[in-house]
């Protein structure tokens, strides 16, 4: 009776020595599962990081759907989802997702389900979006230079024309525009040119104005 009553005592002098730490541990554990979208209270199982990345994420689709707007002839428009894609098994959680406004349909798209052109001018739209936001947040301190590599292929000629007057825009506005591309069509709607010529001794580099 003696040891179990010596045994008791030291047990509560035990738990009373940590019980702060295990409160303390349930505060930071509940907040872990909070911030890595993994806790049950975390409604839309979206980790702390993609929370700032899909704040970031709703001004450059705000900012790029100005110019899918144009290029699209007010078709297209892209809204940020916070629904996780179709198959992804990601840890990370929802919250980057984006899905695609068809006004000709009434509906929304998975942008999987774009045509090559369509995919070009959105994924063109979103970067034009991106250097605006960049541009916003690092104090006015602008984007000057663009290269767009390859995808004018992919357009038919109206969407090839609203394209190609969104980046005269962009050039009008200061900044440098680069096009690489193979299209022959583009040759006569850009002046300014670098062509680049291959054969059997390697590549050559010719300069036209």
């Amino acid at each position: 009776l003696a040891r179990v009553t010596a045994l008791g005592r030291e047990l509560a002098g035990a738990v009373a020595a940590w019980r702060p730490a295990a409160e303390a541990h349930a505060v930071a554990e509940r907040m872990a599962g909070l911030t890595s979208g993994r806790s049950p209270a975390n409604r839309h199982a979206m980790s702390l990081s993609a929370y700032v990345l899909a704040a970031r994420l709703e001004r450059v689709v705000a900012a790029a759907n100005e110019r899918l707007g144009r290029m699209s002839g007010g078709r297209y428009v892209l809204r940020h989802t916070v629904d996780k894609a179709a198959g992804d098994r990601s840890k990370s959680g929802g919250g980057l997702g984006l899905r695609v406004m068809d006004a000709w349909t009434g509906s929304d798209r998975d942008p999987a389900t774009l045509s090559g052109g369509e995919s070009f001018i959105t994924s063109l739209s979103l970067a034009l979006g991106l250097a605006d936001v960049v541009t916003a947040e690092a104090g006015g301190t602008e984007v000057n230079t663009l290269f767009v590599d390859e995808g004018f292929g992919t357009l038919d000629d109206e969407t090839l024309d609203e394209v190609m007057a969104v980046l005269d825009a962009l050039r009008d506005g200061g900044r440098a525009v680069g096009v690489v591309s193979h299209v022959a069509e583009l040759r006569t709607r850009i002046p300014a040119q670098l062509r680049v010529a291959k054969n059997r001794t390697g590549s050559t580099v010719h300069v036209t104005v």
